[in-house]
């Protein structure tokens, strides 16, 4: 059975309706759904202006280094080889010291080449009395023959032994100077002023043509440095000059710079003396040379470098900070500030490094506003408001401003 509920009577509805408290409970419980409704129709306002340092894009000529890995490599190195085979008597050089062009170097036994020499000379004697009796022969002979005292043949056979006699004289000579060049060889100098190596033959040894390799001399000074440059790499530099973005030197005349393993610089400069007319079938590339002065001899063959070349100059360059440029799925970009103060992203082609900014081939035009710190806090549409580019240290490490 349902219980029965008294209702109110309207007495005390009038009560409840007159008392403060349960009016302005009735009232807020009905602005509530009011409150809400206008919380959302409400617009948010435009996010704040983000602080970044800038710079603006100022065109200038600026000088272009291209830079290569070299090596070095001796101007004339010369085998120091025995011309005559014979025994090795005496080394008389300091191995890997310097010698000067005409030193003496090697000895070898003398005694045999002597004695060709003076078997030589003693033939020569022979060839030279052989001579000597048989001009006699025919000058007795012609005054007969013009008084019909001896046979025509007579004269013949006596002028072809004077004759014969004499050639046999000129070939004892070249015999005997034969022998002393022999003799000659047997003191080995070199030819040129450089650095020696290790002797590769010993004291005592029997040398052949086998073995006639005893020891090699490096001139090093000038010194030769060769580098590759690859036929992308010409392709580039000759399509940036059609186009106005490089200049090359007047005539090619590069100047060469040598970067040692160490990081240092070494302190002469050099030219280019030499480039190869092809490129190489297995690399792709073609050899360069360039001859740089080396006095004291700092520089040694064999040693890996780095060659700079000087000379070349990209006109009305654009550069901008190496912090600036960012990389994303579409290659290189950067955070422009438009007119409106806010960030946009902006595609560009990087070029060559000059110190520790970044030439920009494309992308950019002078006056155009980059963002180089503070851009993590970016993003497309982002207001910004620009400080110079050596202000907000906070901003310069890319990070935000500490609060309080």
């Amino acid at each position: 059975m349902a219980k029965w509920k008294p209702v109110p009577s309207s007495s005390t509805q009038q009560h409840f309706l007159r008392s403060p408290t349960h009016l302005l409970l009735v009232v807020g419980l009905a602005l509530i759904p009011l409150a809400g409704c206008k919380g959302k129709t409400e617009q948010a306002g435009p996010p704040p202006a983000v602080e970044a340092a800038v710079i603006r894009v100022t065109p200038r000529d600026v000088p272009e280094v291209f830079e290569f890995v070299g090596q070095t490599e001796s101007s004339r190195q010369v085998e120091i080889r025995a011309r005559v085979n014979g025994f090795l008597e005496k080394r008389v050089y300091a191995e890997g010291a310097m010698v000067k062009a005409g030193e003496v170097m090697f000895l070898m036994d003398r005694k045999p080449f002597e004695a060709q020499v003076a078997g030589a000379q003693a033939e020569l004697a022979q060839q030279r009395a052989r001579l000597d009796t048989a001009r006699a022969n025919l000058a007795r002979i012609r005054p007969l023959v013009a008084q019909d005292a001896v046979s025509r043949k007579d004269l013949d056979d006596a002028t072809g032994q004077e004759q014969s006699g004499a050639a046999a004289v000129e070939a004892a000579k070249a015999k005997l100077e034969d022998a002393r060049l022999d003799l000659s060889y047997t003191t080995i100098h070199t030819p040129v002023t450089g650095l020696a190596s290790f002797a590769k033959q010993q004291e005592g040894s029997y040398i052949s043509p086998e073995n006639s390799l005893l020891t090699y001399v490096a001139a090093l000074d000038p010194i030769w440095v060769d580098f590759s440059v690859s036929e992308n790499q010409m392709l580039s530099a000759r399509r940036q000059a059609t186009q106005g973005l490089l200049r090359a030197p007047a005539g090619g005349h590069y100047e060469v710079e040598i970067v040692m393993a160490d990081g240092s610089v070494f302190p002469r400069r050099g030219r280019i003396t030499f480039a190869d007319a092809a490129y190489s079938k297995e690399t792709g590339t073609f050899l360069v040379r360039a001859t740089l002065p080396n006095p004291g001899g700092v520089l040694r063959p064999g040693q890996f470098v780095r060659v700079r070349l000087h000379g070349a100059v990209r006109p009305g360059a654009i550069l901008v900070p190496q912090g600036a440029v960012m990389q994303g799925a579409q290659g290189h970009f950067v955070w422009v500030i438009d007119q409106a103060g806010k960030a946009q992203i902006r595609n560009i082609e990087v070029g060559p490094w000059l110190g520790s900014d970044l030439v920009v081939l494309s992308g950019l035009a002078a006056g155009d506003t980059v963002a180089v710190d503070g851009l993590l806090k970016l993003g497309p549409g982002v207001p910004v408001k620009p400080l110079p580019a050596s202000a907000a240290p906070e901003a310069a490490a890319g990070a935000p401003k500490p609060k309080g």
